[in-house]
């Protein structure tokens, strides 16, 4: 028996974290998968903290970042990059991940090539196009020429049949995002800043802020920003660390609302190890991130997402989140209610994880084992 030739594709952190318990799980099937990892890096650092991470070894680096890439430059190296690895490998499937300028270009280049799409954490819909952007139309994009989608949710199955998808091309798996928090979690853990092992967890309630939406840059931010510093001036009980994103305008915002406020630790953005090590000893996150929104919820962590919509309904549905979008005072009533009254707050901390239960890079494998069986 011939086996399956499985390229997976990845650019960027977030998708090396969910791609990563896919390759282990193809690996540790090789009687029947000829697994090779293309990154296009076009995020550099960031995804080589999660190599290392997992120990992923990729075969094909087209190492495209340059600073100040736009969206056009990153699709058309990642487009002309790929078109030679997928010539060199000829795979059977490409997997990609999510909704990034990789993820598009790496479904768009197999498709040229008239190789069957995989998309993992198919599904997610915001309503917006523009938010986020250019996630939602990534994501949209990828769908029209994806021939097995890999939702993580039934809401995400949902969205697809809306759209007119085949039910046949549908798989609810879970998000992979849980796999990997299995691995990486220790509650003996010791941050390399020692910044970070001095808080007092235990006595503090400490909120982990993560902002860097393109949409939220500007007012929507300084809101954001200028609520949760409120909320320490009444809370002294509460502390706010916030692992700042390194574009400037965003530091910028930071530091001037910031500035001169007992409990705030502006922080250099962190590996992914220590910051899921860090959610998992905080109180609560405030976060316009979109894996954080899966993430913190299987920790026990109640979200408030500071964004006007999500393409991750099924959190709020679950009581594990709550959209409060950029409103100054809405995100001070959310953040104080949180600290101050048990029942809201254990009402989200113990709320049901709707993203899966750890087991979404097997059922991604298997449904892919099952779906070429029939053709080797």
């Amino acid at each position: 028996m011939r086996k399956i030739k499985v390229l997976v594709i990845f650019g960027t952190r977030p998708e090396a974290v969910k791609m990563a318990p896919i390759i282990k799980s193809l690996k540790n099937d090789e009687e029947y998968f000829d697994t090779k990892i293309c990154v296009t890096a076009q995020h550099r650092e960031m995804l080589d903290q999660v190599l290392r991470i997992f120990e992923i070894k990729p075969d094909y680096d087209l190492n495209i970042f340059k600073s100040g890439q736009t969206l056009t430059e990153i699709t058309c190296r990642a487009l002309m990059g790929l078109e030679g690895v997928i010539e060199d490998f000829k795979p059977d499937i490409v997997l990609v991940q999510g909704d990034t300028s990789t993820v598009f270009s790496g479904a768009l280049a197999a498709f040229y090539h008239q190789v069957k799409i995989g998309h993992v954490e198919a599904g997610l819909r915001s309503g917006n196009m523009y938010s986020p952007y250019p996630e939602e139309a990534n994501r949209k994009l990828t769908g029209i020429i994806t021939d097995f989608h890999f939702a993580p949710t039934e809401t995400s199955k949902e969205n697809l049949l809306n759209e007119g998808y085949d039910e046949e091309k549908l798989y609810v798996t879970g998000n992979t995002s849980i796999d990997a928090l299995k691995w990486v979690i220790d509650k003996d853990y010791k941050f390399e800043d020692e910044i970070l092992n001095n808080i007092d967890f235990e006595n503090k309630k400490v909120i982990l802020l993560t902002a860097h939406r393109r949409e939220n840059i500007g007012e929507p931010m300084e809101n954001i920003f200028s609520a949760l510093r409120d909320v320490l001036q009444k809370n002294p009980d509460a502390e706010v660390i916030y692992p700042m994103h390194l574009n400037p305008k965003v530091r910028e915002i930071a530091r001037e609302v910031f500035k001169d406020t007992k409990g705030v630790y502006l922080i250099e953005p962190l590996d992914y190890l220590p910051f899921t090590n860090l959610m998992s000893k905080c109180y609560m996150v405030v976060t316009d991130s979109g894996g954080v929104q899966e993430e913190a919820p299987s920790l026990g962590k109640p979200v408030l997402v500071v964004r006007r919509e999500t393409e991750r309904p099924e959190g709020v549905e679950a009581g594990t989140a709550r959209l409060v979008g950029t409103e100054r005072d809405v995100i001070f009533d959310e953040a104080d209610k949180l600290l101050n009254d048990d029942t809201e707050y254990k009402k989200m901390a113990n709320a049901v994880n709707p993203y899966g239960d750890g087991s979404a890079a097997e059922h991604i494998v298997k449904a892919i084992k099952e779906a070429f069986s029939s053709c080797f």
